[in-house]
């Protein structure tokens, strides 16, 4: 019998220990090289929704994330200057989890399954050819169509929430609010900028809380934000990716990235990571070639999320045009089988 072959994944983020995971559970050599540590905290909107609860389910991943603190989400808000939409249900309850605790926990798991985890190593090398997958994080865009995106978010106390999820809306921005344990909620926001404009970054509270006299900046009034848990991210390139048109093996935000407005980022990087599993099994156990391998994970992940990267796409270009985001927000906030639509396309 051959031996099997390793497989090295560059990246420990959601997709990358997923997959070591994954492959871990079918007795596969793999080895997950993390430039950073573990506990840490990530520009995230810590909320799980769609197929990734199922990934996480079959993965036996789900029970130790509910026993970490994960909290059920179940209703949403949005928010739009001085107007507030009543609460709407979500089709599908999603979970809620710091990626501070969630990305230590799945380094554990990664570890407790005989998983190599090098922590605190940078992949060095430039080629990511046989046995070898991406899965470090966003691909890079300084300027997309004349614009700069980029994310802030930070934890905070004394903030009450009207529902699980406050999505609220402004001219080039919208923040994200989730409750999660220990009494803290998520504020986790995407913002855009003309380029050739400061970034700012020092001022990541005041963006966060919102412009003065909107609904965001009421509720964040008394807020207690956790310095510790501010983290920042740039250069966002929010276009839709095709695997089928790399030349090497992409999970997660490494392939593409989802606007967030969606909240499907984790699930997408979850289920990118199950779709490369037997793909890659069979690849370290000879039955197929390396070429082949990137094809079959190329193509699922192709089939699994074009669809719902349209969606997505679409929904972000309405959410920054003012005229587009009042009449769908409003549709949407009268009209249940329109927002359940929205919500169930882009997952």
């Amino acid at each position: 019998m051959n031996a099997l072959k390793p497989i090295t994944v560059v990246g420990g983020g959601l997709a990358g220990l997923t997959l070591g995971i994954g492959l871990r559970q079918k007795g596969i050599p793999a080895t997950v090289w993390e430039t950073g540590g573990y506990p840490r905290h990530r520009v995230c909107g810590e909320f799980i929704s769609g197929d990734g609860l199922a990934v996480l389910e079959r993965l036996s991943l789900l029970s130790p994330i509910l026993q970490a603190g994960a909290r059920q989400a179940s209703t949403v808000a949005f928010f739009t200057g001085s107007k507030a939409s009543p609460e709407q249900k979500l089709p599908r309850p999603a979970v809620c989890l710091s990626r501070f605790k969630l990305d230590a926990l799945l380094a554990e798991q990664f570890r407790e399954h005989g998983g190599e985890l090098r922590a605190h190593q940078r992949w060095s090398k430039s080629e990511f050819g046989e046995g070898i997958v991406r899965a470090s994080g966003r691909r890079l865009q300084p300027v997309d169509q004349g614009w700069r995106w980029f994310g802030l978010k930070a934890h905070a106390r004394n903030v009450s929430l009207i529902t699980d999820l406050e999505m609220h809306f402004a001219g080039d921005s919208y923040v994200g609010l989730c409750r999660l344990s220990d009494d803290e909620v998520n504020v986790c926001g995407l913002f855009r900028r003309r380029a050739g404009e400061s970034e700012a970054v020092q001022n990541w509270e005041r963006r966060l809380r919102g412009r003065a006299g909107s609904l965001l900046f009421r509720k964040l009034e008394g807020a207690v934000f956790l310095p510790e848990s501010f983290c920042a991210v740039a250069g966002l390139s929010l276009c839709p990716n095709s695997a089928g048109q790399l030349d090497e093996v992409r999970l997660g935000d490494a392939l593409t990235m989802i606007p967030p407005v969606t909240g499907n980022g984790m699930s997408l990087a979850f289920e990118s990571a199950e779709l490369a599993v037997e793909p890659l099994v069979a690849f370290s156990r000879g039955e197929s070639q390396w070429s082949e391998t990137q094809q079959v994970i190329a193509q699922r992940c192709d089939e699994t999320f074009a669809r719902r990267l349209a969606w997505a796409s679409g929904l972000q270009r309405a959410l920054f045009n003012r005229i587009a985001r009042s009449l769908l927000l409003s549709a949407a906030s009268h009209c249940s089988p329109l927002w359940w639509l929205f919500f169930l396309r882009t997952r």
